[in-house]
């Protein structure tokens, strides 16, 4: 069993991984705009053994059947539900588990609509916090 929830904490969820693997970043616009980052992790988790355990998320219907869903108190995306494109599915977005260390992402997908500069992450200059100079 997962466990997680909004920043604020008014949100909480649960669900099952019945397959780990079926966790991946999306490197969509539709996700960029969405979360306002250059990708989203999502970690996919059977319809039927998810559900919100406190709190009252809101609903957002984007193009094509997408529904996002979100914490209306801090604005932080929770979850997505398409059943055109992954019927029976939740997709959770991992970045808001308890534990987001315990799953790591198996794939990228919707490379295609990459930004091209997030190929080349791994040769900026990485700091443990924010650099002093």
């Amino acid at each position: 069993m997962i466990r997680g929830g909004c920043r604020c904490g008014a949100v909480r969820y649960e669900a099952e991984v019945t397959e780990p693997d079926r966790h991946g970043v999306c490197h969509c616009a539709d996700c960029r705009r969405s979360a306002g980052a250059p990708m989203v992790a999502w970690l996919a988790v059977p319809e039927e053994t998810f559900r919100i355990t406190s709190g009252q998320e809101r609903c957002w219907e984007g193009a094509n059947g997408a529904l996002r869903y979100f914490c209306p108190t801090c604005g932080t995306g929770i979850y997505y539900r398409n059943e055109d494109v992954i019927p029976g599915i939740v997709d959770i977005q991992s970045a808001t588990l308890d534990e987001p260390e315990a799953y790591a992402p198996a794939a990228q997908i919707q490379c295609a609509e990459r930004l091209e500069w997030v190929a080349r992450l791994n040769q900026l200059p990485a700091f443990d916090r924010w650099p002093t100079s």
